[in-house]
This record gives structure tokens, C-alpha cells and sequence, in this order.
């Protein structure tokens, strides 16, 4: 080998050290053989069950069924509520009561009375009024937007109602910043998590919640949706390789675990899905909807973040391990992956029943109000629902770290590559004696040696009587 091509090696070796070699193409073909059906499957179910939009239906004028625009307070004025009847019932004087307490300071305290500003719609510039009481949450400022219902049916002046307030300027700067941070830390991979992102709401918008309102079985809708979303959301972020593919089969495990785990006990603790006025206004509205297959399904979607947040990870965790010590077999892989697998199992855990517990709080609150116990809390159906969600995401998550750690370290550990042979010495050029040379033993005297110090192991060298020695190749 010349200088050269020393030069050459040295400098290849030097940027090998980057993501790990791709896997053998025999595994290729067999991960390739599992995920292309299940691809493909996921597409015909989006195309089967695509829905071409949301169903049109008569709105009812009840929560969120109600036509809304937007307006602007323009003015306020402090009146007497007595002025403005703002009191529905009279004062009985008892105000260890809430109804009398709030009927006294109606009749007593001073109310606002809004002008309020359509800004939208049909109407746009009409004004109505609105009055707000003085113990209302929410107290209104001039210039401030809010979100009106239109009852069309309703007579003049009792068409428009303040209904909430237009946060729509607040939420965007906030989503800015949620952007901009993710962009300025994730750099490149940042900028593919948020199309990701906005792959996800396509098709839970566009999919899974008109799929549903259609009619179709929210819980295979779900899991169509949900491969989905995984599909586009891991190979978008990861890239299409080998590691990502690890990743998709053992959130796909899980998912699976999961949707069995959660119709078996759905089922077995009688949960109807039907626990609040949305589900019950939902359950009006469209009869044909499986309730308890629609809780099913926010289980699956629900439970798929975290999960290919803990498959990715776990994953990753095997190949650099493995690129830091090529000799590991999977056995050692498995052994100091779990070890991994096991801080992010109780950090998630934690996390995922923190979570659900905080959206529960103002329920667990008149719980701890009506001094309820303990089993009677578990025991009604809307904490029963939220137990239920969190156990078997919980395990679903928990079961993910083994198994997505076992399939990597089988698959990395499948491709062995043959290890480099080591570069072969130069051959020195013959020199005469000089300084430091070593005299031949059976060369004649005065005789420099015809050998280096260092021969190669393919030569060997035969000598005869006289001393002389000649080179013979073997």
C-alpha cells in the first residue's frame, strides 16, 4: 500500500463515525416484508373509510351546536341591577344558601351593562346588550372580543348573547413561541416535528372526527387513524430507516395491546362512554355512535404520543450502544437497554397518570367537596373511565420498553459485519550497511546482509552452504 492510499484510510476511518450501519439486506427484506402489508393496509382503510367531510345536521342551539360570530364590546355602563332585572328570583333573605346569597347581591349590588358589537356575519355592525352581573366570572373591558351565539329563531332583541371571549390572538402568539422554540433547538428535526404535527391534525380532522360522525366504527377508525399518524409522524421526524422501522413495529405492538386491553375492561366495567352533557349532546345528535367504542378510540390516540416518544427512545438507545461497542451481543444490548427502558418507565408512568389527573381535577374537587370516599370516587363512572384510561395506557407504555428493546437488539445484532483486515507493512527498500544495520549471521565477513530486519511473513528465506542467501516465494 502506497503513503497515499495510508492517507486515504486514515481519513475514511476518521468520519465513520456517524449513525450506525444500516442492517444486513436479508433483515432489510424482512422488516420491509412486515411494515409494506401494514402500510398498505393502513391506506385502504384511509380510502375506505374516508369521508369526504363532516355530515350536515339541523343545529340544536345547545353547547357547542349553536351558530356564533364574532363581536367587540364598545361600550360599558354601571347600572343598578335593580334597573335591569338582572335578579330571576327574589331575595329570601337567607344567604347561608348560594341561590339567596346570589339573589340579594343581584338585587343590591351594581351590574354592567356591554353594548356589544357584531363583527361578523350577515349583521355585521348591529349592537345588542348584554348585562353582567357583578358576581359573573367573567367581567368585561371596552374593546375586548367576544364570541356571540345567533339563535335565528329567537325574537329581535333576544338573537345575540355574549357566550365566551375571542382568545384567538393569545393562543397564536403562544403557538409562535412553541414554534420558534422548537425550531431554534430542534433545528432541522424541529422543523419535521412540527409538519408532523400538522399532519396529525389533518387527519384527525379531517379523518377520524367526520369518519366517526359518519357512522363508522370509531374504533377501527381510530387504529386506521392512529397507524397513520404514526407512519407520517416517526418516518417524517426519524427518516426512513431501519432504527425508525424498529421504532413503528413496537409502538404498533403496543397499540395493539392496548385496544385489546381497553375493550375487555371497557366492557367488563359497563362504561358507556355517556358521562357528561358533550357526550350526551353527541349521543342525541348522532345515535348511530358507539359511545363506548368512541371512549375506546380517545384511549388509542390519547396513548400514541407517549408511546413513540418511548419507542424512539428505546430504540435509539440500542444502536448507540451497540455503535459504542460493536462486540455486544443481544443479550448485553437487552441487558443495558432496560436499564434505560426502566428510568424512562417510571418518569412516563408518572407523567402520563399526573396528566390525566390534572384534567380530572375540577371533578375530583366536588368529590372531595360531597366528602365522598374513596371507592365511591373510583367507583362512578366518570373517574372509573379516567382510571381505566390511564391503567391501560399505563400498560401499554410499560410493556413497549421490553419488547421495542428486544426487537433492536435482535435487529442490530443481526447485521455482523466481517471485521476490517489490517493494513499490510510497507516494503523497505534494500539498504547497504550503515549505522544501526544488523550484520546477516551467515553472510560471509565484509558481506552486508541481502535482508531487512523486517520480512514479510508470505517470504522466506533459503540459504546455501556458502552464506549467500536468495529469496524464494512460496
Amino acid at each position: 500500500m502506497t503513503p497515499p492510499q495510508q492517507t486515504h484510510e486514515a481519513h475514511g476511518h476518521s468520519h465513520s463515525h456517524g449513525p450506525a450501519a444500516p442492517v444486513s439486506q436479508h433483515l432489510r427484506k424482512v422488516i420491509a416484508a412486515v411494515l409494506i402489508p401494514f402500510a398498505a393496509a393502513v391506506a385502504v382503510g384511509l380510502a375506505v373509510l374516508w369521508p369526504g367531510g363532516t355530515p350536515a345536521h339541523e343545529r340544536t342551539g345547545v353547547g357547542f351546536d349553536r351558530q356564533t360570530e364574532q363581536g367587540q364590546v364598545v361600550r360599558i355602563e354601571r347600572v343598578d341591577c335593580k334597573d335591569v332585572n338582572a335578579s330571576q328570583l327574589p331575595s329570601t333573605g337567607d344567604t347561608t344558601k348560594p341561590q339567596g346569597r346570589e339573589a340579594q347581591q343581584a338585587e343590591t349590588g351594581e351590574c354592567k351593562k356591554a353594548t356589544v358589537e357584531v363583527t361578523t356575519g350577515k349583521e355585521k355592525g348591529r349592537t345588542f346588550v348584554e348585562v353582567v352581573q357583578p358576581d359573573a366570572p367573567r367581567q368585561f373591558h371596552v374593546k375586548q372580543g367576544v364570541v356571540v351565539a345567533y339563535a335565528p329563531d329567537a325574537p329581535r332583541d333576544l338573537q345575540y348573547s355574549v357566550t365566551d371571549v375571542n382568545r384567538k390572538f393569545p393562543l397564536t402568539l403562544l403557538a409562535g413561541i412553541f414554534a420558534l422554540v422548537v425550531v431554534v433547538v430542534g433545528r432541522m428535526r424541529g422543523i419535521m416535528a412540527l409538519v408532523a404535527l400538522i399532519a396529525s391534525f389533518a387527519v384527525l380532522t379531517l379523518f377520524i372526527l367526520p369518519a366517526i360522525l359518519q357512522g363508522s366504527n370509531p374504533l377501527i377508525v381510530a387504529v386506521v387513524g392512529a397507524s397513520a399518524i404514526m407512519l407520517i409522524a416517526l418516518y417524517l421526524c426519524h427518516g426512513l430507516t431501519a432504527r425508525t422501522s424498529v421504532a413503528v413495529l413496537g409502538t404498533l405492538i403496543s397499540l395493539l395491546l392496548i385496544g385489546l386491553l381497553g375493550s375487555v375492561f371497557i366492557g367488563w366495567a359497563g362504561l358507556t362512554g355517556n358521562t357528561d352533557d358533550n357526550t350526551g349532546l353527541i349521543h342525541g345528535l348522532y345515535p348511530e355512535i358507539d359511545m363506548s367504542g368512541l371512549l375506546l378510540a380517545g384511549v388509542i390516540i390519547g396513548s400514541l404520543g407517549v408511546l413513540d416518544d418511548v419507542t424512539v427512545t428505546q430504540t435509539s438507545a440500542v444502536w448507540e450502544l451497540r455503535q459504542a461497542d460493536p462486540t455486544m451481543g443481544p443479550r448485553a444490548l437487552y441487558r443495558a437497554a432496560i436499564r434505560i427502558g426502566r428510568d424512562h418507565i417510571a418518569s412516563v408512568v408518572n407523567t402520563l397518570v399526573l396528566a390525566y389527573a390534572g384534567a380530572a381535577l375540577p371533578l375530583l374537587l366536588l368529590f372531595s367537596i360531597a366528602q365522598s370516599s374513596m371507592g365511591t370516587v373510583a367507583n362512578s363512572e366518570l373517574v372509573a373511565e379516567e382510571i381505566v384510561r390511564t391503567l391501560v395506557g399505563s400498560i401499554g407504555l410499560v410493556a413497549s420498553v421490553p419488547v421495542t428493546t428486544a426487537l433492536a437488539a435482535l435487529v442490530v445484532s443481526a447485521d455482523r459485519q466481517a471485521p476490517e483486515a489490517p493494513a499490510a507493512a510497507p516494503y523497505p527498500a534494500p539498504t547497504g550497511p550503515g549505522p544501526g544495520s544488523v550484520p546477516d549471521p551467515g553472510s560471509a565477513p565484509g558481506q552486508a546482509s541481502t535482508t531487512a530486519t523486517s520480512v514479510p511473513a508470505q517470504n522466506t528465506l533459503t540459504r546455501k552452504p556458502g552464506g549467500r542467501g536468495r529469496r524464494r516465494k512460496k
